[in-house]
């Protein structure tokens, strides 16, 4: 069970009450992730290039604790881990949504990952999981190299997951490159926390 959050003494308490109520509380930064050692290892290895940076990601998130951070009944709560809840590619042109647990290893993860995604693959409709809100929301637009991106949204559903999508990895002077769009939740974190997921995951893509 999660935890709940002491606002009165979390420093970001006015930050919180400024922003919780927003229309459009999220707010995104795009940056790029270089890939080179990271796209080498898994063909090295035979791996999925997408469950390996998807993994690696969701790992950056784990170690970073806001991003565990959910709003519920206007109470902050704070999870132990955080999931993933992909969108999956069909080959139809359609996609589903997944859910994938988060494990410390990637050779764990990545078999009940690989699951996930055929079982998904061979489903129809958006095949929705009940996933929890200790999940972050992923996408992959792998035919797109973008600078930028938006997400649909519903002012009605108090949602507080972060969204993270993938674009179409480039290669520039010999290194591979993968744009990253990263939206949180303003009233549970700021800039300066999506700069360390950034730094983490980098540092994770970096590892031989």
């Amino acid at each position: 069970m999660p935890e709940e959050l002491n606002i009165d003494q979390w420093d970001r308490k006015e930050h919180f009450h400024f922003f919780k109520d927003f229309d459009q509380p999220f707010f995104g930064v795009t940056t790029t992730i270089d890939c080179t050692t990271a796209y080498q290892r898994c063909k090295e290895n035979g791996h999925s290039f997408f469950l390996y940076y998807l993994y690696q990601s969701l790992k950056a998130a784990n170690q970073i604790k806001p991003f565990s951070y959910r709003i519920h009944e206007g109470k902050v709560l704070v999870y132990d881990q955080v999931n993933a809840s992909p969108t999956i590619n069909r080959p139809n042109g359609t996609f589903g949504f997944a859910y994938m647990d988060y494990f410390p290893q990637f050779d764990d993860f990545l078999p009940a990952a690989a699951t996930e995604i055929e079982r998904i693959q061979q489903s129809t409709g958006l095949a929705p999981s009940v996933a929890g809100e200790n999940v972050i929301h992923y996408s992959a637009i792998p035919w797109v190299n973008f600078t930028a991106l938006s997400h649909a949204s519903n002012s009605a559903f108090k949602d507080s997951c972060p969204k993270i999508s993938f674009g179409k990895m480039s290669s520039e002077k010999g290194r591979k490159q993968l744009p990253v769009s990263i939206h949180v939740h303003h009233a549970l974190m700021d800039g300066y926390h999506v700069g360390l997921f950034v730094d983490a995951f980098q540092a994770l893509m970096n590892q031989p």
